[in-house]
């Protein structure tokens, strides 16, 4: 078996590549076919965890993880076989086939892509060698000249899977024409022979009136627009990385929990909240300030690549006394993975990992920092919840786990009475007002019985999304392109 390949490409980054390739996964597999996604390399600090050729666990990026479920295959770290998560302006950490890299994380980033190439291909060749099609995204543009030698994303990616290639544009943001042409122009002339056809995302308005661009542009390139994807409000999907401020769109009905998330520079793992967004009468906003926290009835701390770093920019934005009062109030606080290592007494790193300081001081926990991360899928069950989230008690909880931190009671103040409520051994802790818990456990909100616990309803499902997505292909494409 040697999988045919069709590649999604963008015009930008946000062009609406990921949803495309979501959508392709599950129309592909609907006509029966098996089909697996890739990504040779994405950097995004949102991850997922999954299962490794040893039987182990890895991380991949969110969006080639939503892929697989797309495409009804069990996610594997051969799909995106390089992530680079960013822990500063100018460093990421480099996670090769699921697994943390540290010599691949000192070298200069232009210089990795001949020690990752090998391993990139492999990774695409054998899983051409077990399914029909394999759904590959791009990142970025394919187009930036200064990046070319050094590809291992794009069109390198194109030129060894021999891959039909989609491009697309976000029309929404205008100059989609000029961008379309521009892409196509600038690249090599055995590049431009992969380009299939031109894909207009996110349109509003009558698609009439686009006459006689995409003729025009046709006749300059020799490439069709095959599809113009009009603008998809709450398709479902969690968004690749970002806040997106645009996609937070109150569900229908009256607002009755209002959600104000912490959006330091360096938080995790967002996508795991887009089921609170689609939750009927929840209202989520990303906060900066402590404005953006009046009115809150819950706050949550994210997941953090940088704990100790993002817990000193909450300090800087005077978001630390906020949170403090509104707790005080007897307020809810959630705080996952890094924003648990934030809410308790204090941050002891004493191998290099992320920084020393004080915490929030709302639970009484310590957080040491590890050299070896912990990377894990994990089910439990909520002990004996009090207070504010006493709904959770005993509810079943899948997620996973990706954190160097090992956080236990403190020592003085447990010797002292002071001690949190273990609602979970090792992974979740309560206050004793009830009102402050702290979860290492990602994935909180995709479980549907804690939605049910706690918002009392219930949201769309991905298998729902993915369906609605596949019907869109078959309505906005000629299906004749998408045939390999």
């Amino acid at each position: 078996m040697t999988a045919r390949c069709i590649m999604v490409l963008g015009t930008s980054s946000g062009a609406g590549k990921s949803w495309l390739a979501t959508a392709l996964c599950r129309w592909y597999a609907n006509q029966g076919l098996k089909v697996a996604p890739f990504k040779a390399q994405n950097m995004s600090n949102n991850a997922r965890v999954v299962a490794t050729p040893q039987g182990e666990y890895g991380e991949i990026g969110s969006a080639q993880y939503f892929q697989a479920l797309a495409a009804r295959a069990v996610p594997d770290v051969r799909m995106n076989p390089l992530l680079l998560k960013p822990e500063a302006d100018t460093k990421s950490q480099v996670v090769l086939l699921g697994r943390v890299n540290r010599e691949l994380t000192q070298v200069p980033w232009r210089e990795r892509s001949r020690h990752v190439w090998p391993m990139l291909a492999q990774a695409l060749d054998s899983l051409r060698e077990e399914n029909d099609v394999v759904v590959i995204e791009g990142a970025g543009s394919p187009a930036e000249i200064n990046l070319r030698t050094s590809d291992v994303v794009n069109m390198r990616v194109a030129q060894h899977a021999g891959a039909r290639c989609l491009l697309v544009a976000d029309i929404d943001r205008g100059g989609a024409f000029a961008h379309l042409f521009g892409t196509w122009a600038l690249l090599p002339q055995a590049d431009r022979e992969l380009i299939r056809g031109f894909v207009l995302n996110k349109f509003r308005g009558d698609a009439t009136l686009l006459a006689p661009a995409p003729q025009m542009l046709h006749e300059q390139t020799g490439v069709p627009v095959v599809a113009t994807i009009p603008m998809q409000y709450g398709h479902g999907l969690p968004e690749e990385d970002g806040l997106y401020e645009g996609s937070l769109r109150t569900a229908a009905g009256a607002v009755h929990t209002r959600v104000a998330i912490a959006a330091y520079p360096r938080a995790s793992n967002l996508d795991e909240f887009a089921p609170l967004q689609s939750a009927g009468g929840v209202r989520v906003v990303w906060a900066r300030s402590p404005a953006e926290l009046e009115g809150a009835d819950w706050v949550i701390l994210p997941g953090s690549k940088a704990t100790a770093a993002d817990l000193a920019w909450l300090r800087a934005q005077g978001l630390d006394g906020a949170i403090a009062r509104h707790a005080g109030a007897g307020g809810r606080v959630l705080g996952v993975c890094g924003g648990l290592q934030m809410l308790g007494e204090a941050l002891i790193d004493t191998v290099g990992v992320d920084g020393n300081g004080p915490g929030l001081g709302l639970l009484p926990l310590v957080t040491s920092f590890e050299a070896t991360k912990t990377v894990l899928s994990t089910r439990a069950r909520f002990g004996n919840a009090a207070g504010a989230w006493q709904a959770l008690a005993g509810v079943p909880v899948q997620g996973y786990e990706i954190h160097h931190g090992q956080t236990a009671q403190h020592p003085a103040m447990a010797a002292n009475g002071d001690l949190a409520r273990e609602l979970i051994p090792g992974l979740a802790w309560q206050n004793g007002a009830g009102n402050v818990l702290g979860v290492y456990l990602h994935g909180l909100f995709e479980n549907a019985a804690v939605l049910q616990a706690l918002l009392g309803g219930s949201v769309q499902t991905l298998d729902a999304a993915f369906e609605r997505m596949a019907a869109g292909v078959g309505r906005w494409f000629d299906t004749r392109i998408l045939r390999l």
